[in-house]
């Protein structure tokens, strides 16, 4: 991904095929790009372009969708994988998709049906792997 707005079109792309009970789980060092993928998904979500913080310090962000809520999870600041069962994943699953920046504050925890994207900076852009699994494992066909 060339810079940021292509950053955003691969989430908005994302978006579109997720249904409730699914989840991308974004994974990449601070300044890959996580935010930003997350941004294109949400304003994808939600038909709304405005403004989506980063939810580091409220650890989580909902937004409401056509298609159900969507959860915006950042774990950075989670302290034990216990703490995230306070956050209400489970719920967002229940009810929407979740996008978890840092899933690996999860201690190994992971939604059957989800998108892994492991963001890297690649010289001016973003490289991204994308594996799926569950009902997402062949997500680009």
């Amino acid at each position: 991904m060339a810079d940021p707005a292509a950053t955003e079109a691969l989430g908005a792309r994302l978006a579109t095929g997720l249904r409730k009970g699914d989840a991308l789980l974004l994974f990449g060092d601070l300044g890959a790009g996580k935010t930003t993928l997350a941004r294109g998904l949400v304003g994808a979500w939600t038909g709304d372009d405005g403004e989506t913080p980063s939810p580091t310090y409220t650890l989580v962000q909902t937004y409401e969708g056509e298609r159900g809520e969507l959860g915006h999870f950042d774990l950075y600041r989670l302290e034990s994988p216990d703490d995230a069962a306070e956050l209400g994943l489970d719920e967002a699953l229940e009810s929407g998709v979740a996008v978890i920046e840092w899933p690996e504050r999860l201690g190994g925890w992971a939604p059957p049906d989800r998108l892994e994207l492991r963001l890297a900076m690649d010289g001016e852009g973003r490289r991204v792997e994308i594996t799926g699994f569950g009902r997402l494992k062949n997500w680009d066909e």
